[in-house]
């Protein structure tokens, strides 16, 4: 497809226009008629707002029943339009992506929560956004705003799903990254019982989002985490669907880690996990007899795994995870667990993290045009210097994955081994030697 990729459209802003707008609308009643009920809400990007108001006209215009929640963590949306009664739900979001950013994603109700739209539907909304349909903008009268409603319908969930929990003596530190959890995370933790050291929670429509904070930039928190002696950190990114942790040595704890944390005080037996797992938690499954569905990136390859093989946790190791009868990711819930899981075992989260310990990791992101990263997976010579660089890892005992982002215009090159000074060096060598392979 054209335009969706492995987590809907993303793409700057500014190609956002009304008529591209009204085109993703125009193809979803193509798909599903104009009888349908559409649910909008979406991230603190400026430009979030402006989309937002073009797509109530675009649903004006193609006369669908719909309302807007405004500032919502993408679970939250997920979850209150199927809870709401509406049919689908637009939200406006590029995630961890800089504020010049943006992106829709779709979501329609399944048998029993929303899913993302399925790939018949997106086939027609990519069919009429390279149409030459022309129509007459018809600007609301009356805009209904679902926000306050909508979060309290949330909350309630949150707080369901835990059960008994009390988070007393907890210090944590927040970062919600000038994102969509701004509007309600310290206020969940406090509600528990937790005291709460909050920054970059700006809750209005920003160019600050994701900009040196939130889960792509831990630096901050772990500053806030070290210097005020708190008991850890959470940084959700930019949408709310995924977090990292800092414990209070200033230690990322990530997805793998929090996979592992929750699978063994759940008592889980099975994982789903992405290629891109750390053989540490392989080797972690693998000794305490846990299985493991292993899958290509991308939540939704977790999410069918879970789905076919009846896993209840899984999720990737940039802290997108999926919790047992949840059906996406979802950050606030995430660290909610582990907050309560902390408060249960009555250990620090630098002790829950160390249940097994990280194989040396180098992740490097290579900028590159779509031609490149069509040629990474077509070119005979990428293909052979990949090889040749598996080869030289075998050594060390490490894997090679190297692949493009379907977000981003990179090429992300992974290697796992036993010595980390040894794998950064190949890796940078293979990223010179790709530059120049795919030029």
């Amino acid at each position: 497809m054209k335009y969706f990729g492995t987590d809907g459209i993303r793409q700057p802003a500014d190609q956002f226009t009304p008529k591209f707008l009204a085109k993703i609308v125009k193809g979803l009643v193509d798909y599903a008629g104009n009888e349908i009920k559409v649910f909008l809400a979406g991230d603190t990007r400026e430009s979030t707002e402006w989309i937002l108001s073009d797509l109530e006209t675009a649903c004006e215009t193609f006369g669908l029943e719909y309302a807007s929640a405004g500032v919502l963590p993408t679970p939250a949306i997920n979850y209150c339009f199927y809870q709401m009664g509406f049919d689908y739900a637009i939200d406006v979001t590029a995630s961890h992506n800089p504020y010049t950013d943006n992106g829709i994603k779709i979501f329609e109700r399944g048998t029993a929560n929303g899913q993302k739209l399925n790939p018949k539907a997106c086939g027609a909304i990519e069919t009429a956004l390279a149409s030459d349909h022309t129509y007459t903008p018809i600007s609301p009268t009356l805009r209904e705003d679902l926000h306050q409603e909508a979060l309290d319908l949330y909350i309630d969930h949150l707080k369901t799903y835990l059960g008994k929990t009390d988070l007393q003596g907890q210090n944590i530190g927040l970062d919600c990254a000038n994102g969509a959890t701004s509007v309600i995370g310290k206020q969940v933790f406090e509600s528990l019982g937790a005291t709460v050291t909050p920054i970059h929670v700006n809750t209005s429509y920003n160019t600050e989002i994701n900009h040196d904070c939130g889960s792509t930039h831990l630096e901050s928190l772990q500053n806030l985490v070290t210097e005020n002696n708190l008991d850890y950190g959470i940084a959700f990114d930019g949408d709310g669907d995924r977090c990292l942790l800092i414990d209070h040595e200033g230690n990322v704890v990530d997805g793998d880690q929090i996979i592992a944390i929750l699978a063994n005080h759940l008592k889980l037996d099975q994982i789903a996990i992405t290629v891109m797992a750390n053989q540490g938690l392989l080797n972690w499954a693998e000794g305490t007899g846990i299985k493991t569905e292993i899958t290509p990136v991308g939540d939704s390859n977790v999410a069918e795994a879970m789905r076919n093989f009846n896993i209840q946790i899984g999720g990737e190791q940039s802290g997108h995870i999926i919790l047992p009868n949840e059906p996406t990711g979802d950050g606030m819930l995430t660290s909610l667990m582990v907050a309560k899981t902390i408060s249960e075992t009555n250990k620090s989260l630098h002790d829950l993290a160390g249940i097994f310990t990280k194989s040396p990791q180098v992740i490097l992101n290579m900028t590159a045009t779509p031609e490149q990263k069509a040629n990474l997976k077509s070119s005979d010579a990428a293909k052979k210097l990949l090889l040749d660089y598996s080869t030289k890892l075998e050594g060390q005992k490490g894997r090679l994955l190297v692949r493009p982002s379907g977000t981003e215009p990179l090429i992300r090159i992974t290697m796992w081994g036993n010595d980390e000074k040894t794998i950064t060096d190949l890796a940078n060598e293979l990223m010179d030697s790709l530059k120049k392979c795919l030029s």
